[in-house]
């Protein structure tokens, strides 16, 4: 337990860095952007563009990798004529900064003012994907976007962390993430995606966190043998997606 202490940033956060001089290519439209932070750091995104974008989708993505992997799975959502605008968190990719619960959640709230500044907030869909749904959580609770999409989300860090490890003390994580105690305060549609066979966040995290919201317009989807990576496959995901985004 104290070697998981001292080493839980390593398990929680899996980044992975960019030499701050590559230059990112994808064969798509797209601007590399940097934001910078009320401390003076760097958080580096991607702001991938649709022909005739009717909105954007904020993106905030899970644990593991950089914008190279992340910039090619979030261009997706153009396909829906919408923009993409998705952050490394700090220590990933070019983003600079150390892990701090308090200044990841002011950094996915300064990506939400920048994309204002370009769409009007009933054209902005906010997407958080396994981690990245505690920074979509956080965000919606104190704006008002079009609708937010959560993705495999967790209850909070401690459940999830039992759910691999079972027997974690709550008293051992520094990092918190408790969607749980914010998730009430949303007011835009919500709506949940997770499947049934996913063995890194538990479904039935995902169902607790549901029962919490409270804002009528809400969805749970929950997708039969879906696993952690695989719920784009599945029609169900694609039909739900193009409800919300034609709506």
């Amino acid at each position: 337990m104290g070697l998981l202490h001292v080493f839980q940033e390593k398990i929680i956060f899996l980044p992975e860095a960019i030499d701050k001089e590559y230059v990112y290519q994808f064969p798509f439209d797209f601007e590399e952007v940097n934001l910078k932070t009320a401390d003076n750091q760097t958080i580096n995104a991607l702001h991938i563009k649709a022909e005739n974008p009717k909105g954007v989708v904020l993106f905030f993505h899970g644990n593991k990798g950089n914008l190279i992997r992340w910039g090619e799975i979030t261009s997706y959502f153009t396909q829906f004529n919408y923009d993409v605008f998705v952050i490394d968190y700090r220590g990933y990719g070019k983003s600079t900064g150390a892990f701090n619960e308090k200044k990841m959640y002011e950094d996915a709230l300064l990506s939400y003012d920048y994309v204002r500044k370009f769409h009007k907030e009933e054209n902005i869909v906010v997407y958080g994907r396994s981690l990245g749904a505690t920074f979509a959580t956080k965000v919606a609770s104190e704006y008002h976007p079009k609708h937010v999409i959560l993705e495999a989300p967790f209850y909070n860090l401690h459940h999830a962390a039992n759910f691999k490890y079972k027997i974690i003390p709550q008293f051992l994580l520094s990092f918190k993430f408790n969607s749980n105690q914010i998730i009430s305060k949303i007011k835009s549609p919500i709506t949940i995606f997770h499947g049934t066979e996913d063995k890194t966040t538990p479904i039935a995290g995902s169902q607790q966190l549901f029962k919490l919201i409270t804002t009528t317009k809400r969805e749970f989807v929950s997708l039969q043998n879906g696993t952690h990576h695989n719920l784009r496959s599945f029609q169900k995901y694609t039909t739900t997606l193009k409800a919300i985004f034609e709506n």
